[in-house]
């Protein structure tokens, strides 16, 4: 069973928000919520450790999240950035508890990631689960101050927006450029040499930032909108351009990123036909446009606010993202380049940009 790192899970807001023991097996955490109906994917859920653990994904990043939300802005959210940065400590928080347990482990520098790595080949039954901070959409973030000392809690990685305006960008359906605010984050960003993902950035903030930021970039959770026209993917002009500048792209596995016109709440994965072999379509899209399999990488998302109501339908918790191995070797995928896919090439990423 191959390794896996997956560049995309939302550990703590599933934790804090969501209410979920995540040490507890998937089955136990959906009868937790049977009856339960706050949010879409109550007693369908497909992360937790044991599960994490069953599908050899050692290795993990993991978010804060907490968007702040102005009077005109009509997403749930934060009334202050302040209340936000709040938010984003309380799951800081809830990380430390996980390490303190033996849960999780942070993956601060190379030198960390490689012990860690050599010690999980060695015998994995018994250790923490890796994981690398990141922080989706920048809102939080009330002033450079507060970057820095994210930064000294471990933060390596950053995307300036989410879903909406943002102080520092324009995210998922939302339309505008960085602005100056932008311009100042990313400044820091560079100085502190972070990786920034440039998932949810809209089309002119997207290619405002490949401007402005010459430092690693990374989509940690982005698929290709050439097979789903939807303005949360990239078209391949955006894909190309990631390419050149030597950056991975991460596989989501939400439905509405895999089906034109998906519905939440209506459309269903089995009756849509989403499937492992969607997610197989959208590498080899990419890997077409590469030339290789150097480019890809899993950033599953499966946390993401959604469950088996909308993943693929061969999929039943994260453990069976093992399974798209098979998928990818009928498709006439080598070894080796499943082992990019699944590993190599995000691993690689992060010897090269963590600190050392």
């Amino acid at each position: 069973m191959k390794f896996i790192f997956d560049a995309h899970l939302d550990l703590s807001m599933n934790a804090m928000e969501w209410n979920r023991d995540l040490r507890k097996t998937v089955c136990q955490i959906r009868d937790q919520e049977a009856g339960l109906t706050d949010f879409p994917d109550r007693g369908r859920g497909t992360v937790s450790f044991p599960a994490l653990r069953n599908g050899n994904i050692g290795l993990c990043v993991a978010t804060l999240i907490a968007r702040y939300v102005k009077e005109s802005n009509p997403l749930p959210g934060w009334n202050s950035p302040e209340q936000a940065w709040a938010q984003t400590q309380g799951q800081l928080a809830w990380y430390r508890t996980m390490e303190k347990g033996e849960e999780l482990i942070q993956i601060k520098t190379a030198a960390a990631l490689s012990a860690h790595l050599s010690a999980w080949e060695t015998d994995s039954s018994l250790l923490p689960l890796g994981y690398i901070l990141s922080l989706e959409g920048a809102d939080s973030i009330v002033s450079m101050e507060h970057l820095h000392l994210a930064y000294e809690e471990g933060l390596r990685a950053i995307g300036p927006a989410h879903y909406g305006p943002g102080t520092y960008a324009f995210g998922t359906d939302s339309e505008g450029g960085i602005g100056e605010n932008g311009k100042t984050l990313l400044k820091e960003i560079a100085s502190l040499k972070l990786i920034l993902d440039v998932t949810h950035l809209c089309d002119q903030s997207f290619w405002e930032t490949m401007e402005q930021y010459d430092g690693p970039i990374w989509a940690s959770h982005s698929m290709c909108r050439t097979l789903v026209p939807n303005h949360r993917q990239f078209n391949d002009s955006q894909i190309k351009s990631l390419l050149e500048r030597g950056s991975l792209i991460g596989m989501a596995f939400d439905a509405w990123m895999l089906f034109p016109n998906w519905q939440r709440g209506i459309t269903q994965p089995r009756e849509s036909g989403v499937s492992l072999e969607t997610i197989a379509n959208h590498i080899d899209h990419i890997c077409q446009l590469a030339g290789n399999s150097k480019h890809v990488m899993i950033g599953s998302d499966l946390d993401g606010g959604f469950g088996i109501e909308q993943c693929p339908n061969d999929l039943d918790t994260i453990a069976d993202l093992q399974k798209l191995d098979q998928t990818l070797t009928n498709r006439g995928y080598s070894s080796n380049d499943i082992e990019n896919i699944f590993n190599k090439n995000g691993i690689s990423f992060l010897m090269k940009h963590l600190p050392k």
